[in-house]
């Protein structure tokens, strides 16, 4: 006797004629139109890149013109423009200045997050809410104030702060965004490994350093590319606290450059290449890696 279909099987053969008689069918066009909107934002935001890129090797004529590819390629306007712009002084400060803001924000949001998730003390819920809701607060309100504090603090300290390290790096060691990504992560973690590393004689710090760290790879490397990059790119708060060429950073030895040779187009984007050269490197170097610690991080049942 032949099988009888069941009503599954009717639908599938019912289908799959279907999709024969109706070849456009099986193209999904839903797929091609994201894809679609995709390729149109990627050709947005990388064509005023590419076209900084192909200036900074044309003549000053080309790059005024439109000219879309150099016809020669002129290498020499790096060199020209990072010494008409001192970028090596720059340089050197940007890397000082945002290993040390790396490192302060480091330790202290670690501290933080982990007192947050972890600890309990009078007042934590509250403490937390008030940190949180500083974030709506734009970062241009804040800036008079802040002067004044690291001002007050120059006067008072054994150190000036005022055109110096510690009013470029100790203000942003403190970054509530942080704060509370680690400390939503940190709280992520099941009690009984706490329990477990407790019953052993661990404290806080051991269980911090033995414990959460190893497991918190994937927003610690988050907080590093987010933070190398805001503070690679600060430019308002240098122009504030600093008086001397001594702690300039790039961004604003690149502003000093525009403002000085505002009609060297080429040299102008030379420039930008270069100071965006360390982000683009930090991008690739840990691409894989985040993705990795995402990976690793990873709790199972």
């Amino acid at each position: 006797m032949a099988e009888m279909s069941t009503p599954r099987q009717e639908v599938t053969h019912r289908a799959e004629s279907q999709i024969r008689s109706n070849p456009l069918s099986r193209i999904p066009f839903g797929k091609i139109g994201i894809y679609m909107v995709l390729l149109i934002g990627a050709f947005i935001s990388l064509a005023p890149f590419a076209w900084m890129l192909l200036a900074s090797f044309m003549s000053l004529g080309e790059a005024q013109g439109s000219t879309l590819i150099p016809s020669v390629w002129h290498w020499q306007n790096y060199i020209e423009a990072w010494n008409q712009a001192q970028f090596s002084s720059y340089m050197v400060n940007s890397i000082l200045i945002t290993v040390i803001t790396l490192a302060g924000e480091l330790f202290v949001c670690i501290l933080a997050a982990y007192a947050f998730a972890r600890i309990e003390f009078p007042g934590r819920n509250l403490i937390f809410v008030l940190l949180l809701s500083s974030m709506m607060i734009p970062a241009m309100v804040t800036m008079i104030p802040n002067l004044l504090t690291v001002t007050w603090l120059g006067r008072i300290g054994p150190i000036a702060w005022i055109d110096n390290w510690p009013a470029l790096t100790i203000p942003f060691m403190g970054s509530v965004f942080s704060i509370f990504l680690l400390r939503q992560f940190f709280a992520q973690i099941p009690d009984e490994l706490f329990d477990a590393a407790r019953i052993d004689g661990a404290g806080h710090l051991r269980i911090l350093r033995e414990l959460v760290l190893p497991l918190s790879s994937a927003p610690i490397m988050v907080i590093i590319v987010l933070s190398f990059i805001t503070s690679w790119n600060s430019l308002a708060w240098p122009l504030l606290v600093t008086n001397s060429p001594d702690w300039l950073p790039i961004s604003v030895g690149l502003y000093n450059f525009v403002q000085d040779e505002g009609s060297k187009i080429h040299l102008i984007m030379a420039g930008s290449v270069i100071t965006i050269v360390p982000i683009l490197v930090i991008y690739f170097l840990t691409q894989r890696q985040f993705t990795e610690s995402i990976a690793r991080s990873g709790i199972r049942g």
